[in-house]
């Protein structure tokens, strides 16, 4: 203990030897039940009303510990609401899906002879009359018996895909449009009808890259045309997209926020929890005076000192209650200074009932930097009490160099002036 923590221990002795009331005070039942558990008799000014003299020391959670804990405690938010995205404003007309039964379509596996060709050719030709007539179905039948005839030609298949957007069918556009460009993967007129199609279907971030591709490999003014009506739509997309992940973000960050300060309010609260704990257990070990003397307040101690059945060294006049039987063992030898020098090996005679006398001077005990120390060292405090139960134990005590020089030092101490 340091110098200033001692002289307030000092203080404290001195006003309970002048006033045993102190002691009375609530925030003192700690020690008034160390001193009781020590068999220590208080003074009734000392007692408290109400005061129980059997009392557990189990460790509970007061409610100061809950509140300090709670206080502890960082608040949280609640979780937010799920982000619900508003509806992006596009510009443009679509048309609804076409629900038709797919189109026939050609058997890639088979072998298109020269007269299939032909045949294919001429049904093309047929079909383009057609068109030219604005006879679609028509068209469409023509086409559709060009593919079977050769059906190994990706012309025939963008072909009738550009019959069907005119039909405003474009699902099956894109069926023939994707046809084509599984034959021949550089048909500009398979990217240019897939991504009108896809335009009329709303599919604006697909048309966009079906037409910049159609475009690079055969451009027209038709590309262009469509393209101006879907790459604002697909800006817009695109920001859209932009603000709401990065609201999510936002919003998954403040969540991973929220759970780092729930768990270090979690870890802070537990730590403030363990060292109050901690704190109050020492609080009981300690007593607040190391070594614990019981109520040897205002010239000597009152009753002696329960659990030692014997008194100390011949030099202690007064001695504790009842002599020592037995004395201390011998083989410790010179005995303890002030004491019988030579060892005592038949006990020490001279104790006599009636406590410490009033000339011991408890100060330098308490002023002892060594005995300080070692009243709060765990072991020798052990060793002292085992001793004190039962002074035969003290040989078992003298081979170690801890606890032998307090228990000679502490015997110098109790001696008195020579």
């Amino acid at each position: 203990m340091d110098e200033a923590k001692l002289k307030q221990l000092k203080h404290f002795v001195e006003q309970c030897k002048s006033d045993p009331s102190v002691l009375a005070d609530p925030s003192l039942s700690f020690f008034r039940d160390y001193l009781e558990s020590l068999g220590a008799t208080l003074p009734a000014s000392a007692q408290k009303q109400g005061d129980s003299k059997s009392k557990g020391y189990v460790v509970e959670e007061s409610d100061d510990d809950m509140a300090d804990t709670e206080a502890a405690q960082v608040h949280v938010e609640e979780e937010e609401d799920e982000i619900i995205e508003s509806d992006v404003e596009l510009e443009g007309d679509t048309v609804e899906p076409d629900d038709e039964p797919p189109q026939k379509m050609g058997d890639a596996s088979v072998e298109v002879t020269d007269e299939n060709r032909d045949a294919a050719q001429a049904a093309k030709s047929k079909a383009m009359e057609a068109i030219s007539e604005g006879n679609l179905e028509e068209a469409v039948e023509h086409l559709t018996e060009a593919i079977l005839l050769n059906p190994t030609s990706a012309i025939m298949y963008g072909t009738r895909a550009s019959v069907y957007i005119k039909m405003k069918k474009p699902s099956a556009a894109i069926r023939d449009a994707s046809a084509a460009l599984e034959i021949n993967p550089d048909s500009a007129k398979g990217y240019k009808s897939r991504g009108i199609a896809r335009a009329m279907l709303g599919h604006w971030e697909e048309a966009a890259k079906d037409l910049h591709l159609a475009s690079k490999l055969d451009y027209d003014e038709e590309i262009g045309a469509v393209l101006k009506k879907v790459e604002p739509n697909v800006h817009r997309i695109e920001e859209h997209r932009r603000k709401y992940d990065r609201l999510r973000k936002e919003r998954e960050d403040k969540r991973i926020e929220r759970e780092r300060q729930r768990r270090r309010a979690e870890a802070q609260a537990a730590y403030e929890k363990a060292k109050k704990q901690e704190q109050s257990s020492s609080s009981r070990r300690s007593g607040g005076m190391p070594g614990g003397f019981p109520a040897g307040m205002g010239g000597g101690f009152p009753g002696g000192m329960p659990g030692m059945p014997g008194g100390f060294p011949a030099g202690m006049g007064g001695g504790f209650p009842g002599g020592m039987p037995g004395g201390f063992p011998a083989g410790m030898g010179g005995g303890f200074p002030g004491g019988a020098s030579g060892g005592a090996p038949g006990g020490f005679p001279g104790t006599a009932p009636g406590g410490v006398p009033g000339n011991v001077d408890f100060s330098k005990i308490l002023n002892d930097p060594e005995l300080m120390n070692a009243f709060s060292d765990p072991e020798v405090m052990d060793a002292l009490q085992d001793v004190m139960k039962n002074p035969a134990n003290l040989a078992k005590h003298q081979a170690n160099p801890k606890v032998a020089p307090i228990i000679a030092k502490m015997m110098s101490k109790f001696a008195g002036p020579k």
